[in-house]
């Protein structure tokens, strides 16, 4: 009788814990970052992870926004947009999406001296 006593209050405590997981998991949800910690960018030629944190980041490159989203005019109350809110995959006006990132991300890696230049180091997925 006293292990099957012993079991019922290991059950009770076991789901009184998930109960409290739950409930603190719904009232304290993890905020989202005011910057994107990676972002994927999908292309014929294999997928590019790029980790933002660390071209942004003053442990990494130390890369200032504006470096990148050259159109943004610095605007506190105004996020950034991303690459393809002006170069659309398949524009040709003003460049495509994978022109800019080409000149963008490859003269800055060229420039850098230590980043990937060749094209398998970044498409890899």
């Amino acid at each position: 009788m006293k292990r099957q006593t012993e079991k019922t209050l290991a059950y009770v405590i076991a789901a009184a814990l998930f109960a409290i997981g739950v409930v603190c998991y719904a009232a304290f949800p993890e905020t989202k970052p005011d910057e994107p910690v990676r972002i994927v960018f999908k292309s014929t030629a294999g997928k590019v992870l790029f980790d933002h944190k660390q071209h942004t980041g003053e442990d990494g490159y130390g890369i200032h926004c504006i470096d990148c989203h050259h159109a943004w005019d610095e605007d506190p109350d105004v996020k950034p947009v991303s690459c393809t809110e002006c170069h659309e995959v398949d524009s040709e006006d003003p460049i495509k999406r994978s022109e800019a990132l080409h000149q963008q991300c490859i003269g800055c890696h060229e420039d850098d001296g230590t980043a990937p230049t060749d094209c398998s180091q970044c498409h890899i997925l």
